[in-house]
């Protein structure tokens, strides 16, 4: 039925959504793109009672935790080499349409001294071989978005936890899915969001934790990142298999008017203002500028090789996004999303409170008022706040690598909850609630930058659910495993 009345909608140019779309064009009558836009509204509204509350759900400890992999591109390959060296994980299936894909895989298992993972491939959904394997307790995905929400369901529904690179979910449909899966199988379904364990965002959730920074006022983020030598990396092979994006589907997504990329910067941002855990997202409004440069740059492209003609003419999105969200609690957030314009690249992550500020680009600062901390400042306060976390694996992190070292805590952290039995950080509301950001900024955006309701995804339970703990109590306890890769720059020292 949700189909057919999507289509009846697009067909018909349906009187609700011209009501929606306000005096925005003549006789009200709303565009097609007002009109296409109608589902969003539909699939963002879930009566259904919550299941169970994932959110502080402790699932019983694994002594070892069992991973398997889909997608061995660059994230994936990346996420096996961290694995290898954390004690308690055993890389047990590896999944991928490439064969030197999964051989490059076999490659870091082997220099790393582990055995071979069983290897699932063929088509595009020997994922589901690799879930009802029965060889994995997490199944760990960094496909390209399209594939993030089928490959988590068919962990879930195969009794495996499952962490989904960003963004988790490409649509509002998708989004009800991973929360109604989760909670019926009580299996988690976390979001790989790793710029929540970069050290500075740590530093100011911990200090804000501490009440340095009084009651949060207002938080931005963003995504801004000249993705031009990835957006344009040829494939080498006749498939279009061999790129930096397989079958050049990140191009693709930038036909999509919307900000298809939201939680780097908006992922910091609702930790430290407790979203989900004692404030929601009410409402936002979006807003996305012209193209300047995508169809120049394609045109540019095809001048130079012809492959590039098949995309000459492509309607792309403009090149900075925005989005305002208001929350219940009467904070503010800013989120900006931005790969195609040549300036330098920027998350932002800003924090306003009553009693302080911060801001890590472009320049790293915390400030009291108007007097900005110092270098000494902020290493008294570094010391007085760095979180048991940092603490902990901080060091070695540096060390392993990943983005400077964020990218390992997170899977750090990640494997230390399932073996010490503790809520994960970023539970499937969160993964819900960051990603709905695209569909629902995509909605808004073709309807004048109108208002749009960000929906509960926890059905009240935000009132009562507890924040974020960084203590590490019950945890803390995985170590790292004191290898020597092949391709390493030195020895890990632990």
């Amino acid at each position: 039925m949700k189909t057919n009345r999507r289509k009846f909608f697009q067909i018909t140019g349906a009187a609700g959504a011209g009501m929606v779309a306000g005096g925005l064009t003549s006789c009200n009558q709303p565009t097609d793109e007002q009109s296409a836009m109608h589902h969003i509204k539909e699939e963002a509204v879930n009566t259904n009672p919550q299941h169970f509350n994932m959110c502080g759900y402790a699932t019983p400890k694994l002594d070892k935790v069992r991973v398997g992999f889909v997608g061995i591109g660059d994230r994936g390959s990346g996420a096996v080499k961290r694995m290898t060296y954390i004690d308690g994980v055993e890389i047990t299936a590896i999944c991928d349409i490439r064969q030197a894909a999964l051989d490059g895989a076999q490659k870091i298992l082997s220099e790393a001294g582990l055995p071979k993972a069983k290897e699932f491939t063929g088509t595009d959904t020997a994922f589901k071989e690799l879930c009802e394997s029965g060889l994995c307790d997490l199944v760990y995905t960094a496909t390209p978005w399209e594939w993030h929400v089928p490959v988590g369901l068919a962990a879930m529904e195969a009794g495996c936890h499952t962490a989904l690179e960003v963004s988790a979910a490409k649509t509002m449909e998708e989004c009800w899915q991973m929360v109604e899966t989760s909670e019926r199988t009580k299996k988690h379904c976390v979001i790989l969001e790793n710029c929540c364990y970069d050290f500075f965002e740590l530093l100011t959730l911990n200090m804000v934790r501490q009440g340095a920074f009084g009651d949060i006022i207002h938080g931005e983020g963003a995504y801004i990142h000249d993705l031009d030598y990835w957006h344009f990396n040829k494939p080498k092979d006749e498939k279009m298999t061999d790129g930096a994006y397989t079958k050049m589907w990140r191009l693709h997504e930038n036909k999509r008017k919307a900000n298809v990329y939201p939680t780097h910067g908006l992922g910091p941002i609702c930790q430290a203002m407790n979203i989900n855990r004692g404030d929601k997202m009410d409402y936002l409004t979006a807003m996305m500028g012209d193209d300047f440069t995508l169809k120049q740059r394609i045109a540019e492209k095809a001048k130079e090789d012809p492959f590039f003609e098949q995309f000459v003419g492509w309607e792309m999105r403009g090149n900075m996004d925005m989005q305002m969200i208001r929350t219940n609690k009467g904070r503010t957030i800013m989120i900006q999303h931005d790969i195609s314009s040549p300036r330098p690249y920027s998350r932002i992550h800003l924090l306003s409170g009553t009693k302080a500020f911060a801001q890590k680009y472009p320049v790293q600062q915390i400030a009291f008022g108007h007097n900005v901390a110092d270098e000494a400042k902020m290493k008294e306060l570094e010391e007085q706040y760095q979180p048991e976390i940092v603490k902990r694996v901080g060091e070695m992190a540096k060390q392993v690598g990943g983005h400077g070292g964020m990218d390992f805590i997170m899977d750090w952290r990640l494997i230390d909850c399932l073996r010490n039995g503790l809520p994960v950080d970023m539970d499937v509301y969160d993964a819900a609630a960051w990603s709905c950001i695209t569909p629902l900024s995509e909605w808004s955006i073709a309807n004048g930058s109108k208002p749009i309701e960000i929906p509960d995804f926890t059905r009240g339970a935000w009132k009562t659910n507890k924040p974020l703990e960084l203590t590490l109590n019950g945890g803390g306890t995985t170590k790292v495993r004191n290898l020597v890769h092949a391709d390493a720059e030195g020895q890990l020292n632990v």
